[in-house]
């Protein structure tokens, strides 16, 4: 259940406003509790309902907990839950609250827990067959909402928690193997040459897969790692330097790279990876902001789309495999982080043209 970036379509992703002589708005004030059937409210009130239907549907929320659903039928035991695992501070709070709630309002025979890493050191142990145990309550399915970074591992009891989780019988989302796909140093390796070969038979789709890849450069200490710090130095504006690490704030960009390389050493320096500087479009809107300029000014700005998508299958076969809605996060053209929770982008919304459309009313 991990989103990833599509960019190639004929019909053109917009953001909703497009067609009125307004400008797109963003707001960053409803962060993560932004709902999908607020855009279509707000179209409507300004009296373009018949303009909806260039909204694509978007029903995430429901998308990924059915997929949640789904996997706790697999595992089919009616009296087991569904655990999230969760920050000791969690701040995405609402999201994560509305997960639960869809869960519990519409499947009501479903529970739910909420747990962190620590308290499934103390609470957890493995039965006799390896099913997960949080007191006398079997799990089901685990959905992570923590253990992405090195700091949600407080000591190594939350290690040994992960460990006895990935060791049972329980559904996990994601799977260990992606969520090692997930990381950057993974991604790397993966688009080197000849590596999908490994895992894809089909010439045509890996040929297709090798197009989302984005330059990524190992900054090993060997003679590739070597030549890509050199690459680096010389021309750091095409590049962004990237840690193991989920979430914005972590990378360094453009001409502050070589200065950041310099006081690594080799072995520091193997831990993070070069990538590619990725160029949107630009287009023009307003960004609503607390504390901001009222009205607010016309800027430039950038939009990223993730797709969400469910795959649930073991090494032998897929069982469910859909998407489940989107998202669309922009931020000031002039940003390099845009993190929405904290604070630096803000949730948007495609408007769906088709590109000769928009040639004609030219």
């Amino acid at each position: 259940m991990w989103p990833t970036t599509r960019s190639s379509s004929r019909r053109r992703w917009r953001r909703r406003s497009k067609w009125t002589s307004s400008r797109p708005i963003c707001s960053t004030s409803i962060a993560r509790c932004w709902r999908t059937d607020s855009p279509r409210f707000v179209l409507s009130e300004l009296g373009h309902a018949d303009k909806l239907h260039n909204m694509p549907d978007n029903n995430a929320l429901a998308g990924l907990c059915d997929g949640m659903v789904k996997a706790w039928d697999i595992y089919a035991k009616p009296q087991a839950v569904i655990l999230f695992i969760i920050e000791d501070v969690s701040y995405n709070i609402c999201d994560q609250r509305f997960h639960e709630f869809y869960i519990r309002e519409t499947y009501p025979h479903i529970k739910v827990l909420r747990r962190t890493l620590t308290e499934v050191h103390r609470e957890g142990k493995l039965g006799q067959s390896k099913e997960l145990l949080l007191g006398s309550q079997e799990v089901a399915v685990i959905y992570f909402r923590a253990g992405y970074e090195p700091g949600h591992y407080h000591s190594q009891a939350d290690w040994d928690a992960r460990y006895l989780m990935e060791t049972s019988l329980a559904i996990k989302c994601p799977s260990i193997h992606y969520h090692l796909a997930g990381t950057k140093k993974v991604q790397q390796a993966l688009a080197q040459p000849a590596v999908l070969e490994r895992f894809i038979n089909d010439p045509e789709e890996i040929k297709a897969v090798g197009k989302i890849f984005t330059g990524l450069y190992s900054l090993d200490d060997n003679e590739a790692g070597n030549a890509s710090y050199e690459m680096a130095l010389r021309t750091p504006e095409r590049f962004v330097l990237k840690p193991q690490r989920e979430g914005g704030g972590n990378n360094v960009y453009g001409v502050d790279i070589p200065d950041a390389l310099k006081r690594m050493s080799r072995v520091e320096r193997s831990a993070w990876i070069l990538m590619d500087l990725i160029h949107p479009p630009l287009t023009k809107g307003y960004m609503v902001r607390p504390g901001g300029d009222m009205p607010p000014q016309i800027v430039d700005m950038v939009s990223e789309l993730g797709i969400f998508g469910v795959v649930i299958g073991d090494a032998e076969h897929i069982v469910h495999n859909y998407q489940a809605g989107h998202m669309l996060r922009t931020k000031l053209s002039t940003a390099n982080e845009g993190g929405v929770a904290a604070g630096l982008g803000a949730l948007d919304s495609p408007y769906l043209i088709d590109s000769d459309d928009e040639d004609e009313q030219k």
